[in-house]
This record gives C-alpha cells, sequence and structure tokens, in this order.
C-alpha cells in the first residue's frame, strides 16, 4: 500500500466525538479503510482499523513468533563454537563484497 495512502487515511479524534460518531466512524474505517486514533486528554488511547488490518497483523506476528521459535529449536542444537565460527564468516564475507563495490 502506498505510504501516503496510509498517512491519509490516519486521523485522531477525543473519546467524545468519538462516541458521538461512532456510527459515522466505523463507516468510514469499514468502507474507506480508514485508521482513528481515539485520544483521551489530548493522550492517544486506542485506535480503530479495519478488521482486515488487525487480523493481517495478527498473522504477522504469528509469523514472527513462529520464525523466532524455528530459530530457538535450531540453536539448542547448534553449539556455541559453530555459532562463533557462522558469524566470523559472515563479517569476512560482509567485508569482502564491500572492499569489491569500492
Amino acid at each position: 500500500m502506498d505510504m501516503k495512502r496510509v498517512i491519509d487515511m490516519r486521523k485522531t479524534v477525543s473519546a467524545l466525538k468519538a462516541r458521538k460518531n461512532l456510527g459515522e466512524l466505523l463507516e468510514e474505517v469499514y468502507y474507506r479503510g480508514d485508521q482513528y486514533i481515539i485520544e483521551r486528554a489530548g493522550k492517544p488511547m486506542a485506535a480503530v482499523v479495519p478488521l482486515s488490518q488487525l487480523e493481517a497483523w495478527q498473522e504477522q506476528r504469528e509469523d514472527f513468533f513462529r520464525s523466532i521459535e524455528a530459530v530457538r529449536q535450531k540453536n539448542r542444537e547448534t553449539t556455541p563454537e559453530t555459532i562463533e565460527q557462522e558469524v566470523e564468516e559472515a563479517v569476512r564475507s560482509t567485508r569482502k563484497s564491500r572492499r569489491k563495490s569500492l
């Protein structure tokens, strides 16, 4: 999604105004994809976003934690010496490729 479009969709509203205009706010979120930050006394307290966006964020979060768990499982099987060796090889490779690009 275009970053300019994301910025345009994000609006800030007071809690009182959100309460008074909840139906309209929900329609804008549902039909237009707008996002609302709800403030109370000028302090951001909550967000209203399209359900599809929330579900996508949740899936990304679950994928992230699955990846973390996969790394943890792999690292349980890997010795510290092997990790150090792989890091040294990665550093050497990166330095070598940087020298070539200069």
